[in-house]
């Protein structure tokens, strides 16, 4: 880590007074995008999925509750693995907190993966998350969202995600779905986040951002793969591993 100029007070406080200005306008900038968001076209779905739950089977309108918005968080785990994802797990980590809040504001959020019920509720267990997660293994869900591929797709390379269709060899990738959910029970995809879309999710990110060393993100990988681990894991010494992300 290089060392930053040492000023007097004075210094000190104009420079960090100007920089003010740019912080200033990135949550203007901020506003202004989530403005725009929330003017996007939305889209109708059709399908009446099924997902596998704690309670039973739900179909989609179900994982709404008593709210009309819905957020899914789509967890990479995929049936028979035994990968974990630590980029998924660091993202769930966040889940909690935030889902206190916003039950009561009319949203629900869901965490989905294609993974049989069977399959999450350990490592939810282990994880100590309090929050709802589904299968979507019975179900077209995750492929008509575009985070997950069939194996027919991965080979003609007719795999789109985050908007761009091009060759990929994961089955399961990450995002965030919104849904909304109108009076008479119509049910409507209203924005899709993928890949870095989720940073904004990850609230340790905006703490690193405020130190010294940042991120610090400058391993073999360049992300998160370098330094994250599974919030039980942080003691076994594990060396870092590629991603399983394109």
């Amino acid at each position: 880590m290089h060392r930053n100029a040492v000023v007097s007070r004075e210094d000190w406080f104009e420079a960090h007074r100007e920089h003010l200005e740019r912080e200033k306008e990135l949550t203007r900038f901020r506003d202004c995008v989530a403005a725009e968001r929330r003017e996007l076209p939305w889209l109708k779905l059709r399908k009446d999925y099924v997902f596998e739950s704690e309670q039973g089977p739900k179909r989609l309108a179900e994982l709404f509750g008593e709210n009309s918005q819905l957020i899914v968080y789509h967890f990479m785990l995929a049936p028979g693995s035994n990968h974990r994802c630590e980029g998924c797990s660091f993202l769930a980590d966040h889940i909690d907190g935030a889902n206190q809040h916003l039950q009561h504001h009319d949203v629900s959020l869901v965490v989905v993966s294609r993974a049989p019920l069977a399959e999450l509720l350990p490592y939810k267990q282990r994880m100590g998350w309090k929050f709802d997660w589904v299968s979507s293994y019975a179900s077209d869900f995750n492929f008509d969202m575009q985070v997950s591929f069939t194996d027919r797709q991965i080979a003609a390379g007719d795999t789109t995600y985050n908007f761009e269709k091009r060759a990929r060899t994961s089955k399961d990738l990450p995002g965030t779905s919104v849904f909304y959910k109108e009076e008479a029970g119509d049910i409507f995809l209203t924005f899709m986040s993928r890949a870095r879309g989720g940073d904004p999710l990850i609230g340790a990110y905006h703490y690193l951002d405020m130190t010294p060393k940042g991120r610090d993100e400058t391993g073999p990988y360049g992300g998160l793969m370098d330094w994250v681990r599974l919030h039980d894991e942080y003691e076994d010494g594990r060396e870092p591993r590629a991603s399983c992300c394109d």
